[in-house]
């Protein structure tokens, strides 16, 4: 197994950060997040024009159909920006619903417009009964005719306030696999979207209120979606944890930067044991969140075995790592550290942020639990040696020969 880039992975990588560096340096980042949508239109644009929003769609729908290490790379590079924007939401998590969801005339019509950019999609899930996953959607559907209606509330919407489309669940039914995905043009009379007051990034709130949505708007016209729902949260996950580990990357570089230029009683405070523990720390909860994401990135790309043990995984790693990396670069910095136009903030708020979008730690701990239990049986028979697909094998006990 090499998780390390390709070369043309680590060029790509590196043009996406010149160019980041020449258009949207940190000081024109923190200045954004003061506008009503917190991210460049300008910005958007060229990335749509690059490439960038199309790499997670195939060649036939507008995109560049690239693997998800690639698409993993960009948003890496994003990261550590940090550039804000609906990139993930539309180019990437709304892309895969609409891949594994979508009917062919679904993703004929949407597709090229995500590629483009001229489409913003983001995917609303979570409501006023906080939960993450289908479990928590109580938002009913009903039935007008031609049409379905919807009456009700999300909350915690990332990039609501951006889009033109809103892929949003709903129960379909009492049964628990009884959860579809409706297409919502944000313009239709009833649909109003706010950024939650409070939070410094993009959440939001979407209420519907009587809302029509035309009849061809059910993903897949199906009224049980779960299993696409999961195939574009396995494929997803690891790239918003790529964006993380750009976030933790840019704070330890801002960290391992700022301890030598900084001085006190006559030398480098990078010269001081506890300064550089927190660093040691910082790159430990680094290097973690990096491998286990690309480690999920890889067995997703090559086809492995347990690729849903690995995402989780990578998941929980990122979210913690991503906080305590960003705490570790506080403490390096102290009072500066808080000041608003140095930037460190920016990825504070980012990691909080982000620590519950896809499900926290818990959550993908719990998941992760439940797979190993179901796989506990296999060891037995699996490859006649003990060893499930992917697992650590148990330990033997050989008996020592006696002592001569």
């Amino acid at each position: 197994m090499d998780l390390s880039l390709t070369e043309t992975q680590q060029l790509l990588k590196a043009g996406v950060e010149e160019f980041i560096a020449r258009e949207s340096p940190r000081e024109s980042i923190i200045e954004l997040a003061d506008t009503e949508t917190g991210y460049s239109r300008d910005a958007w644009k060229t990335a749509a024009e690059i490439g960038w929003l199309g790499m997670a769609i195939p060649e036939r729908y507008g995109g560049s159909g690239n693997t998800l290490t690639d698409v993993a790379v960009v948003f890496e590079a994003l990261g550590h920006g940090p550039v804000p924007g609906p990139f993930f939401s539309s180019g990437v998590l709304s892309a895969h619903m609409l891949l594994t969801l979508g009917d062919e005339a679904q993703k004929t019509a949407y597709l090229p417009r995500i590629a483009s950019g001229d489409a913003v999609f983001a995917v609303a899930i979570t409501e006023p009964d906080w939960a993450w996953g289908t479990e928590g959607v109580q938002l009913r559907v009903h039935r007008h005719g031609n049409s379905y209606g919807l009456d009700g509330t999300k909350l915690f919407v990332y990039d609501a306030i951006t889009a033109d489309y809103l892929i949003t669940a709903v129960r379909t039914g009492d049964n628990p696999t009884d959860i579809g995905f409706l297409i919502v043009d944000t313009t239709l009379p009833g649909v109003s979207i706010r950024r939650i007051d409070g939070f410094l990034t993009s959440e939001c709130e979407v209420i519907f209120d009587n809302v029509e949505v035309p009849g061809d708007a059910l993903l897949g016209g199906s009224a049980s979606g779960l299993g696409g729902f999961e195939v574009a949260l396995r494929r997803s996950t690891p790239v918003l944890c790529a964006y993380k580990v750009g976030g933790a990357q840019a704070v330890y570089d801002m960290s391992v930067e700022y301890s030598r230029e900084r001085v006190q009683f006559g030398q480098p405070i990078g010269r001081f044991q506890h300064v550089q523990n927190h660093i040691v720390q910082l790159v430990n909860h680094l290097d973690s969140a990096r491998w286990t994401t690309y480690e999920a990135l890889w067995k997703i790309d090559a086809g492995k075995p347990d690729q849903d043990l690995s995402v989780h995984l990578a998941k929980a790693v990122t979210s913690e790592g991503f906080v305590q990396a960003t705490n570790y670069a506080h403490e390096v910095h102290a009072g500066v550290g808080v000041m608003r136009e140095y930037g460190l903030i920016l990825f504070t708020q980012l990691s909080r942020s982000l620590y519950h979008a896809l499900g926290d730690p818990k959550y993908h701990r719990r998941k992760l639990a439940d797979l190993l239990v179901h796989y506990e049986p296999a060891l037995a028979s699996d490859r006649g040696n003990g060893v499930g697909p992917g697992l650590i094998a148990p330990r033997v006990t050989t008996p020592r020969p006696p002592p001569m």
